[in-house]
């Protein structure tokens, strides 16, 4: 009887070899949500403080979002480099975060990597039609991302006493600069859809917003210095060393001499703290933010009220 030969298993093998692969070399992929929009606020305030229209992007990402997340928004190409491109970390300082772009036909790819769920981006659109006094400016979202609460906010420029906006938006509003504000929620758009607001008024001369606008302190202001603070803070400590240095040195004298001398010791002149020759700091030193009154703390770059570019 002839026996039969079998054939080797190649498919098993194969398969075998590919698990163990697969399990001494995992491939680190990772999967992605779609991106999405907790809410927009697009802030269009035109002639605020350029012969432009400053747009303000204010993002908050869904919660659905996992972080850190490449995003990719586009901005006229008209613009050239965005204002700010920043992101608000957990202690309420808005920081500019690295970004690349990229020009494809009339749009500017904004590409960067979030890390928090707050951006902000700015940027200034040259597209503000003047003809005489009248003043045109169109406005308009691509579509880039799903958007669950789109919010739009015009600033109505100094000087003028009437808007016409379209589509319309909600009933005017008045901050505590005397600015006016239109502002409207327009609900969830779907990626892909577009927005566009169109902005027409009339204006006499180039006078800008924030020339006209009248920034005070929202608090009291201290004079007291850094170095001051500083010198305060430590002077309770030298007064109690002083004090110890004096027992102990009235003690060594009184061992040595054997005799306490009933005569007062001589006053010594006490020589004046440290730091007090700098000269206060005048309130018109600190930095506020141009829109809101804000004071910032040093080192800021935005409001940490309002998230307004701050003037260093």
């Amino acid at each position: 009887m002839s026996r039969s030969k079998k054939s080797f298993p190649w498919g098993l093998a194969l398969s075998l070899l590919l698990l163990l692969a697969s399990a001494l070399n995992p491939l680190p992929v990772r999967a992605q949500a779609v991106v999405k929009f907790a809410s927009l606020e697009v802030d269009l305030w035109p002639e605020y403080d350029r012969q432009a229209v400053l747009v303000i992007y204010r993002i908050t990402l869904s919660p659905d979002v996992g972080l850190p997340v490449d995003l990719t928004v586009r901005i006229p190409a008209a613009v050239g480099e965005p204002s700010a491109v920043a992101v608000k970390e957990a202690d309420g300082g808005i920081y500019d975060q690295t970004y690349t772009r990229e020009v494809n036909g009339e749009w500017s790819q904004i590409s960067f990597t979030a890390t928090m769920p707050e951006i902000q981006i700015e940027y200034y659109d040259p597209q503000l039609v003047k003809q005489g006094t009248q003043r045109r400016f169109a406005y308009h979202w691509p579509g880039d991302y799903a958007i669950e609460n789109l919010i739009i906010q015009v600033q109505q420029p100094l000087g003028v006493e009437e808007m016409n906006i379209t589509p319309a938006l909600g009933a005017q509003s008045t901050d505590e600069n005397g600015l006016t504000y239109y502002t409207t929620q327009a609900g969830a758009l779907a990626a892909g859809n577009t927005f566009d607001v169109t902005l027409e008024y009339q204006k006499t001369g180039d006078g800008l917003t924030s020339e006209s606008l009248q920034v005070k302190p929202s608090a009291p202001v201290s004079n007291i210095t850094s170095s001051q603070r500083n010198t305060l803070l430590v002077l309770p400590y030298f007064l109690a060393g002083l004090g110890v240095a004096l027992i102990v040195g009235g003690g060594l004298w009184y061992w040595r001499s054997g005799v306490a001398r009933s005569a007062p010791a001589p006053r010594r002149r006490r020589k004046s703290a440290p730091g007090r020759e700098t000269a206060s700091q005048t309130p018109e030193e600190y930095i506020y933010c141009r829109h809101c009154g804000k004071r910032a703390l040093p080192n800021d770059r935005f409001c940490r009220a309002c998230g307004t570019r701050l003037r260093v």
